[in-house]
């Protein structure tokens, strides 16, 4: 069956916190000062000139110049929450070189840009940029993806993504790990995440060996430290002005996690999938073998714990989970708990210490992703998030510790499923409550002064779905001291386009940067419907010719 996506360890969990200034882009300093107003301007192309009143046209003539006005202050930036997009995950070919389908792409960022989106969210595969051979990279595609977001006058996250996407070759949008990786997983199966059952997981490379050079002479940290300086020097001239913001992959899905979770059936988990433990790799085993030995109890480090049931069991029939007398509350329980979400947050904190490094000095937001698991959050033990590698329990918040590591490397964090409401999910699942959870995450991110990304878990959002974005972006950024909040829409496809729910998003939109955040000047009169509706017909035109999905 296939699993998700997502020595003692002498790290402590106990961080201070250290942001003071909620209203900075980044903490880390910077050399360069920028202008607190800056235009971008590039031309579309139209058939009549500013002068005539012309409007965005489909067509390739023309001279028309399309201006987009972004204010930077603080002041104007706390009057509303930005939005950005998630590209396509097929947006750059297979081989990494070119963006696909490049003029269905352009219409579809001229068409965000009319519609107010602050700016795009590119995932950067390692799987394609540094795909055959160690240490050599090839940024190809995404530069121009970046160039084409840049011409519409949009800003980029960047999301480097160090996990394996899709459940196999079949897969359309199936992109595995660098192949010199899986040769070395292939020499050394211990690489990969394993669970009692002896499945292998090759999603992620197991933070077991983090610090070991199990890859080509390199560690895993150091191989993701590379792949983070070669794309800091490629995009130098971009940092800070187009690209605004980098999202470091850490696990599963991009999210600091163990891939516990079942990855072809994702509504599984919505009806209360346990997840198993991923402790099982040599590597893992032989820090847990250490860290009992190191409390006089040797027979603790032999492995997970008995009694934890079947992937779709009820908790309530497990020895382990269940509420009442269940052995996570034992001292074994604790012991096992704590050093398995422990060593997550030890490989958190490896990555975070490197990512600091290297992006000192560069005016740009560093993030990273926590999982929402939230399908078991009504119960005691909250088993899916055990497994997960959350310590979070009834008497125990499992996610403050991960805020305040955040915090203490100027970190912000995202996190998924705002769009998700208890009364729809619990006639699902019962044990299950979202708005909970992320009240939780929310709280822990606020204590520790974090910046937010909010993103949605489905992409099939109603008015309800964004009405309930709204209600829990305002739960977090409200109050004396307003806290920074943005929103990644996930994802770009075909169905953004039609109307009715093109009508949906570009009123969200408007609602959550309250008019104010984005300024466009498009040379014409009307609402944004009408100013968007050539470029998003001509999108929508070309999403279903190729179709881009």
């Amino acid at each position: 069956m296939a699993i998700l996506s997502q020595s003692t360890a002498s790290f402590s969990p106990s961080f201070v916190s250290t942001r003071s200034d909620f209203t900075r882009l980044t903490r880390f300093p910077c050399h360069v000062t920028f202008r607190r107003r800056f235009t971008v301007s590039s031309c579309f192309n139209s058939s009549k000139s500013p002068g005539a009143g012309g409007f965005l046209s489909p067509d390739n003539g023309g001279d028309v110049s399309y201006e987009l006005h972004h204010d930077l202050s603080a002041q104007r930036r706390r009057s509303g929450s930005p939005v950005f997009v998630t590209m396509p995950v097929n947006s750059v070919s297979r081989e990494g070189g070119r963006v696909l389908r490049p003029k269905a792409m352009m219409f579809s960022l001229k068409a965000l840009a009319t519609a107010g989106v602050e700016g795009v969210v590119v995932e950067i595969w390692w799987g394609l940029v540094e795909k055959n051979k160690p240490r050599v990279y090839d940024w190809r595609g995404y530069e121009e993806l970046v160039a084409m977001a840049c011409k519409c006058g949009l800003k980029v996250r960047a999301v480097l993504a160090f996990h394996q996407h899709g459940a196999g070759p079949d897969d359309p949008n199936w992109i595995p790990l660098p192949l010199w990786v899986l040769d070395e997983i292939q020499k050394d199966v211990e690489l990969a995440y394993c669970d009692r059952f002896g499945r292998r997981n090759i999603e992620y490379i197991s933070l077991g060996c983090d610090i070991l050079p199990v890859l080509c002479g390199r560690s895993p940290i150091q191989v993701y430290a590379d792949f983070m300086r070669d794309f800091k020097d490629t995009f130098r001239s971009l940092l800070g002005v187009i690209i605004t913001g980098v999202q470091i992959g850490m696990g599963p899905g991009g999210e600091l996690r163990y891939p516990s979770s079942s990855l072809e059936e994702p509504n599984l988990r919505w009806s209360g999938e346990l997840g198993e433990f991923q402790c099982y790799d040599k590597y893992m085993l032989a820090s847990l073998n250490a860290s009992a030995r190191n409390i006089g109890m040797r027979e603790w480090g032999n492995g997970g714990p008995f009694g934890t049931g079947s992937l779709m069991h009820n908790p309530e029939h497990t020895d382990f989970f269940k509420n009442d007398g269940g052995s996570w509350d034992t001292p074994y329980g604790k012991f096992f708990l704590e050093w398995y979400s422990d060593m997550l947050l030890l490989h958190g904190e490896r990555i975070c210490r490197e990512a600091e490094t290297i992006f000192r000095g560069i005016e740009v937001h560093i993030s990273a992703k926590l999982a929402a698991i939230h399908w078991h959050y009504v119960t005691q033990s909250h088993p899916s998030e055990l497994t997960a590698g959350y310590y979070n329990t009834f008497n125990r918040d499992g996610y403050l510790p991960i805020a305040r590591m955040f915090s203490k490397y100027g970190f912000s964090m995202c996190c998924s499923c705002f769009e998700m409401q208890d009364a729809i999910m619990q006639k699902i699942n019962p044990d299950g409550s979202p708005e909970g959870f992320l009240r939780q995450l929310l709280l822990a991110a606020r204590l520790c002064d974090l910046s937010l990304e909010g993103q949605n878990f489905s992409t099939n959002l109603d008015d309800g779905a964004f009405t309930q974005v709204l209600k829990m972006s305002k739960f977090y950024s409200n109050g004396i001291e307003k806290r920074p909040f943005s929103f990644n829409f996930v994802r770009m496809d075909k169905r953004l386009f039609e109307s009715r729910n093109w009508d949906r998003f570009t009123r969200f939109v408007r609602q959550m940067s309250n008019g104010n955040i984005f300024r466009a000047r498009l040379y014409s009169v009307g609402d944004i419907r009408f100013k968007a509706a050539p470029v998003m017909a001509e999108a929508r035109l070309l999403y279903h010719l190729y179709q881009y999905s």
